[in-house]
């Protein structure tokens, strides 16, 4: 099964999937792909663009192989804002798509604390993109930070 985890930076997307994934899953997190390739002493959420590159390759690498396997073992795949495109794709994969979001407030205050402009504007851009869209309730809670 593949499961896409959507939502805001800050939302708990993480957490959700180590809430439900399996030692045995696989997981896809950019943010988990850039540090491990970041080198020591890099920031837990290293935006450096050259970084990032080589990143998005590893990911979409690692999207490719582990869709063909989603038969054998769970995927989770985080991903804060699909195109219609990437949700399409998703939909043909049989995708079970899951959007974590604790509320703007929370999101805002949580990425405040970060101190992190960058992940603010993500979030900014998240919550514009789906202000007209109903919210159907959470039947989780993330964790407090």
């Amino acid at each position: 099964m593949l499961y896409v985890v959507t939502g805001p930076p800050a939302a708990g997307k993480s957490s959700w999937i180590q809430a439900h994934a399996t030692a045995r899953d696989i997981v896809i997190d950019l943010d988990l792909i850039s540090r491990a390739l970041s080198g020591p002493g890099a920031p837990q959420w290293n935006q450096d663009p050259t970084l990032l590159r080589v990143a998005h390759k590893a990911r979409y690498a690692a999207m490719h192989e582990a869709f063909e396997l989603r038969d054998k073992v769970d995927v989770y795949l985080i991903h804060t804002m699909p195109s219609r495109k990437a949700l399409a794709k998703y939909k043909r994969l049989d995708a079970e798509i899951v959007a974590v979001d604790p509320g703007r407030d929370i999101v805002m205050a949580r990425i405040e604390a970060m101190r992190s402009p960058d992940m603010a504007r993500v979030a900014s851009r998240w919550y514009s993109q789906r202000k007209n869209l109903p919210r159907p309730p959470m039947p989780q809670a993330s964790r407090q930070w």
